[in-house]
């Protein structure tokens, strides 16, 4: 079978990536610090696979470690590279962490790459990357805009460095996918969402509010220039997401001898939601009331953004084909086996 390394294949979007890559016939191999994940999804992944999955406690950030299990599992064909801090909110907070961290880790996962013979990237971006966009809907050639967190300036300034590596002639094919907002879980309830400590996104703290375990929810802002005043994203449910990287693998399998590349692809579902509207989908399909109030904006905020996505769609023949309902109820459902069985 051919092997797939997945930095952070223990998180949120690379556990669903994980179950993907084995439907779609490759052998995922998860490296992970488990700092912003549990170990014990390793177990419930190999429940939903019917498999043993090789797993790898290593710290991107050491080269070494990560060329040492490149060198392990010989013929690799690729990485898929999600390990990075994430939060916008934390990153205002602890900026040099997020530099330190998301920068590093990036510069020695390719440097193993290419001492290993590794030609195969698709690497996790953000549509951060946008800043503030000028118009909607955002495509691939939008302007990169001044970002609005030190979270957004490191996915710009990991895609500059994509971009240098290829350009100097290394032997390189990558793909950057810049995401737009994850949620929602495997509709097993195995695997989703799961925050360490307070959660920084809509969803997860939507879920954790309605059980009970946050007494209320805050929405930050509802004065901004949107139809209801509340910041608009482009909720994608995560195995639409996870999809995403497995088509974006196989067109870089396609181009098996062509010329060094890295092409971006926005991911995201095309359509706006603002945040009253999907607390509004939530409470439709839990039929739960949920306990919020409106509070002050909070900084690094983008207004709003959502994705064009007909690049995506025309060149990695894929398209989200889940709802934000779909979402809401899979998320819940997560919500309530962690409560019910918690990890």
């Amino acid at each position: 079978m051919k092997k797939v390394i997945v930095t952070g294949g223990a998180g949120f979007i690379g556990s669903h990536t994980i179950v993907q890559l084995h439907a779609a016939g490759y052998s995922p191999i998860v490296v992970d610090t488990f700092v912003n994940s549990d170990r014990r999804i390793i177990g419930r992944l190999e429940r939903i696979v019917g498999q043993k999955i090789p797993t790898y406690e290593v710290d991107c950030c050491d080269r070494d470690a990560v060329e040492g299990v490149l060198q392990r599992e010989a013929d690799v064909l690729g990485v898929i590279h999600f390990a990075a801090h994430k939060a916008v909110g934390a990153s205002v907070k602890n900026p040099l962490d997020y530099f330190r961290n998301n920068l590093g880790s990036l510069g020695s996962v390719l440097e193993a790459m290419l001492g290993s013979g590794v030609k195969l990237f698709v690497f996790s971006s953000s549509c951060t990357v946008y800043g503030q966009p000028d118009t909607l809907p955002v495509t691939e050639t939008s302007p990169i805009k001044a970002a609005e967190s030190p979270y957004g300036r490191t996915k710009q300034m990991c895609e500059d460095i994509i971009n240098d590596v290829v350009a100097s002639g290394a032997d390189l094919r990558a793909v950057t996918l810049r995401y737009f907002n994850p949620v929602g879980a495997h509709p097993s309830a195995l695997i989703g969402e799961l925050p360490l400590g307070t959660p920084e996104n809509l969803v997860p703290y939507i879920t954790q509010t309605a059980v009970g375990l946050r007494e209320r929810l805050t929405v930050f802002g509802n004065d901004y220039p949107t139809s209801d005043g509340t910041c608009v994203r482009d909720y994608i449910h995560v195995l639409d997401l996870a999809s995403a990287h497995v088509r974006a693998l196989a067109w870089l399998q396609a181009r098996t001898g062509a010329p060094p590349v890295n092409e971006v692809f926005n991911v995201g579902t095309g359509r706006g939601t603002s945040v009253l509207e999907a607390i509004t989908a939530f409470e439709k399909v839990s039929g739960t009331k949920l306990n919020y109030t409106m509070g002050s904006r909070r900084p690094g905020d983008v207004i709003e953004t959502y994705a064009d996505v007909t690049k995506a769609q025309e060149q990695l023949q894929w398209r989200a084909k889940l709802s934000i309902e779909d979402a809401m109820a899979d998320a819940y459902r997560w919500q309530l086996a962690l409560e019910a069985n918690p990890l």
